[in-house]
């Protein structure tokens, strides 16, 4: 239980510090990136923490269908702290109604956690969970994670 406080009051406590942009998604490109347009500017956002299959991958293009299910047309809230190598806003994405994509990404067995990146310690539980229940690309025996994806079929 106090592990449980304990991981709620950082999470509380990034949100706090974290700035926050607003928009209408006027694009998914995968299952992890979409693009929101704010003030009349396009603004690229990667999910933070989770890492989506590739395209190409066996359930790309369902983790895609997923998000976009959930927020494509939508207006949304993003928090985020930083940017990433490729000048993309890496946050937290909300929707009107307050459900985290990330978070639901992760539930529905349309991503994973990001072992290097990840800075949201609730996440694994979710992950694990899907995995038990065999949601989404844990129904496949083996299913290849993307970074060990794309290191195997680096061009």
């Amino acid at each position: 239980m106090i592990k449980y406080i304990f991981s709620l009051t950082i999470i509380f406590s990034a949100s706090l510090c974290a700035a926050q942009i607003q928009g209408n998604v006027i694009r998914v490109l995968d299952g992890d990136t979409l693009e929101i347009l704010q003030d009349k500017k396009t603004v690229r956002v990667r999910l933070a923490n989770i890492d989506a299959p590739e395209k190409k991958q066996p359930f790309g293009r369902w983790s895609a269908s997923q998000l976009k299910d959930l927020v494509a047309g939508k207006p949304v809230t993003v928090q985020y702290l930083q940017t990433d190598r490729y000048n993309r806003i890496l946050g937290r994405v909300y929707t009107a109604d307050g459900t985290e994509a990330n978070r639901e990404q992760i539930r529905k067995g349309a991503a994973w956690v990001y072992p290097d990146y990840n800075k949201d310690y609730t996440l694994p539980a979710l992950q694990r969970d899907a995995r038990a229940l065999k949601r989404g690309l844990w129904a496949d025996e083996n299913p290849v994670p993307p970074w060990a994806w794309r290191k195997q079929n680096k061009k």
